[in-house]
């Protein structure tokens, strides 16, 4: 999939979420941040190696209350590895420390702890020097389920507190970017994720992450019906059809992308551990993978001109809810990387 490079930027990262997401008692044990790591690293095609990572604020990887110290610490072994680091996950859910931003007085104070705090690690990460780029991810730390009692007041909740997350990250001088997934209530369609920014209304605070599993799904109305874009019984071997549901989606919300996660996606949802069913995200080179990976992230990082959007800086891979045993293989990141390069080789610039 990869040849010679034809671009520089933008810079690849690999998620070390995925050693979290979904693990623990009632699934697999978490895998440390420093063999997450270490597999990035070690990780080369054709003498090209990933650039960074991005993280999630949350222990055993990296404590969303971390000192100075167990933070220069971070930035040391990431910088010792050739690393830097890009964007940020806030723990804003309930299990977390967090709360749901469509709840209560307390819920919502919770929510907005987490996003300040975030936010300050961004700032010291920076002033570390081993971060230049990348946003502040949150989401709405809520149901479907929870917010279809009430949709409108719980959409207009839900804006109010991240109009308030918005005057954190200015404060901080950071971005932030709402994760659309169909297991966020208020974010978990196309066109749900849309009227939320729109009500919100600080585009140049807070935008939108775009994962490629993910968003496939919002095309089949995974949890909004009524927005699906792709008809039942679809035939997957009609790309035509395919690619312009998925171009319907992306012009929708590309103007509001900021951050991009690169993924596969076999059109089912996973849950495990303590997480909801989301998308699933699968090897690049899955025989049952629903997408070309190059010609879908174009659809994303390219305008309705055919130019780059030049949007954010690095673009990011997801691979949440793999086993260990596949997290742990050296060629699941080779296949990774080859992968992003690709991508980069045919959506990027200098």
């Amino acid at each position: 999939m990869t040849s010679a490079p034809t671009h520089s930027l933008p810079a690849l990262h690999n998620a070390m979420w995925p050693g979290l997401v979904g693990k623990g008692p009632d699934s697999e044990p978490p895998i440390d941040l420093d063999t997450m790591l270490r597999l990035t690293a070690e990780t080369e095609v054709n003498g090209l190696k990933f650039d960074g990572v991005d993280l999630f604020l949350f222990e055993p990887h990296t404590s969303i209350d971390a000192t100075h110290d167990e933070l220069k610490l971070l930035a040391d072994k990431v910088r010792a590895r050739h690393l830097s680091i890009g964007s940020l996950v806030a723990p804003v859910w309930p299990p977390t420390g967090g709360g749901s931003a469509m709840g209560n007085a307390d819920d919502r104070g919770r929510f907005l702890t987490q996003v300040r705090k975030a936010c300050t690690i961004g700032n010291r990460l920076r002033d570390l020097g081993v971060r230049q780029y990348g946003v502040i991810r949150i989401d709405s730390a809520s149901s479907p389920a929870e917010w279809a009692s009430d949709p409108s007041a719980n959409t207009k909740r839900i804006a109010d507190t991240f109009r308030s997350a918005c005057d954190i990250a200015e404060d901080c001088g950071e971005r932030l970017a709402a994760e659309g997934e169909i297991c966020w209530g208020g974010m978990h369609s196309w066109k749900q994720n849309v009227e939320l920014l729109e009500m919100v209304g600080r585009p140049k605070t807070l935008g939108f992450q775009a994962d490629m599993a993910h968003t496939l799904l919002f095309t089949l109305g995974y949890n909004s019906p009524d927005d699906r874009l792709l008809p039942e019984g679809f035939d997957w071997t009609n790309r035509t059809t395919l690619i312009s549901a998925i171009r319907t989606m992306t012009r929708a919300l590309r103007p509001w992308t900021i951050d991009f996660h690169v993924a596969q996606n076999d059109a089912t949802v996973k849950g495990s551990g303590s997480h909801d069913k989301t998308g699933r995200h699968c090897l690049p080179d899955d025989p049952n993978g629903k997408m070309d990976i190059v010609d879908v992230a174009g659809e994303w990082l390219k305008d309705e001109s055919g130019r780059p959007t030049r949007a954010f800086q690095h673009i990011c891979w997801d691979g949440c809810m793999f086993s260990n045993e596949t997290m742990m293989n050296p060629q699941t990141w080779r296949s990774v990387l080859s992968s992003m390069i690709a991508v980069r080789n045919a959506h990027g610039w200098d």
